[in-house]
């Protein structure tokens, strides 16, 4: 058995006679082919098996994967899929997916991929996304006030401590560490009630390829435009979802559930809002099975009384949240302070962990923190 790039003539060949054999060639023919790694399993100098790769946004997805029906059930597609995830851990991508007909969707569960997100019906057959995320992903964190990269401790406006004076320097020093993602933070925003920083966010997903996630003052749909338009890949929001829960469940169906990361930032397991100056009487518990049933996939946790102290995350509170959510994409935050927290939270089984301060105050390296995402995944 031979695994290798395959070239296009032969992979669209196979993917017509395999799934679309009364269609022409032009059918199975993809847009952006040419930007694919296209990999076939050959034997005696034959194309019998091909699985088409496409990496973006951190993201690993695989198309028209395909097995010459005589040669089906002899475990090629067993192979091309080990493969596909070796490269998935090689490139550090924090997902693999895949647009599954329903009535397959039990081989891929066997991978450890799940559901995501409602079917739908095309050519007459019902599909639905399978997805699995790789691990934890490292997310660092970068936060916001006038314009310059600052950390607080326990939300505490004024307990600031400026570390750079130009964001995009930090940004591109995560970028060039091999990281992924990147939380920012527009606490001029959340303190004012609206978007200040969109500058910052613009500059940051201009010139890295950093997938972010902004959020602090977002309280209108304008604002929401604004952070999509500026180059975040997901809005990040908070007290909105807490003061005005009709609004922000227009928002998810307007702009798409995926598209929102939720904080829920706590303070004695109650939410605590307006940039942490606020606390409700709201159970954390409640919050998320509120939204997860309004369609919220991700949703972070930050720990008040721990944010910027380096004294540990509260591991007890978010076990608790996934052993109550255990399909819930949880992300800590708050509190790290060493590699150890970060094993730690991965053992519970977070799914992500923004790291601020431990970073700026050189608790944790860039190289750990890269090793460890590789190690993990």
């Amino acid at each position: 058995m031979e695994i290798r790039e395959a070239p296009l003539a032969e992979v669209w060949a196979l993917r017509r006679e395999v799934m679309y054999p009364d269609e022409h060639i032009s059918f199975v023919q993809l847009d952006d082919d040419n930007k694919g790694l296209h990999l076939g399993i050959y034997e005696k100098k034959q194309l019998i098996s091909v699985i088409s790769l496409f990496i973006k946004h951190g993201e690993l997805q695989f198309r028209k994967f395909a097995t010459k029906k005589s040669e089906q059930h002899r475990g090629y597609g067993t192979a091309l899929l080990n493969k596909a995830f070796a490269i998935a851990k090689e490139k550090g991508c924090k997902s693999v997916w895949c647009n599954a007909r329903k009535d397959a969707t039990k081989f891929y569960t066997k991978w450890g991929m799940t559901e995501s997100g409602a079917s739908w019906f095309k050519y007459g057959l019902e599909f639905i996304i399978m997805k699995k995320v790789l691990d934890m992903q490292i997310i660092p964190a970068i936060d916001i006030i006038d314009g310059k990269c600052v950390r607080l401790t326990e939300g505490d406006y004024a307990q600031k401590k400026i570390y750079n004076e130009h964001p995009l320097e930090v940004a591109k020093q995560f970028e060039d560490a091999g990281l992924l993602r990147l939380h920012l933070v527009d606490l001029d925003g959340a303190k004012a009630g609206a978007v200040k920083n969109w500058k910052v966010l613009e500059t940051i997903a201009g010139k890295t390829s950093l997938i972010i996630d902004f959020g602090g003052g977002i309280k209108t749909e304008k604002d929401v435009k604004i952070v999509f338009e500026s180059g975040a890949a997901f809005a990040t929001v908070g007290s909105i979802a807490v003061k005005n829960e009709q609004e922000f469940a227009k928002w998810l169906l307007g702009f798409g559930a995926e598209k929102f990361l939720l904080g829920a930032d706590v303070k004695e397991e109650k939410i605590a809002v307006s940039g942490w100056l606020e606390k409700t009487d709201i159970w954390v518990y409640d919050f998320i099975e509120k939204y997860i049933q309004h369609g919220v996939k991700q949703i972070f946790c930050t720990d008040v009384s721990k944010d910027g102290k380096l004294e540990g995350p509260s591991i007890n509170l978010y076990k608790n949240i996934i052993d109550k959510f255990p399909d819930l994409h949880f992300i800590a935050s708050g509190g790290v302070s060493s590699l150890k927290d970060v094993e730690a939270l991965h053992e519970v089984g977070c799914k992500g962990v923004i790291i601020g301060k431990a970073i700026y105050e050189n608790r944790i390296s860039l190289q750990e923190l890269k090793s460890f995402s590789y190690e993990h995944s």
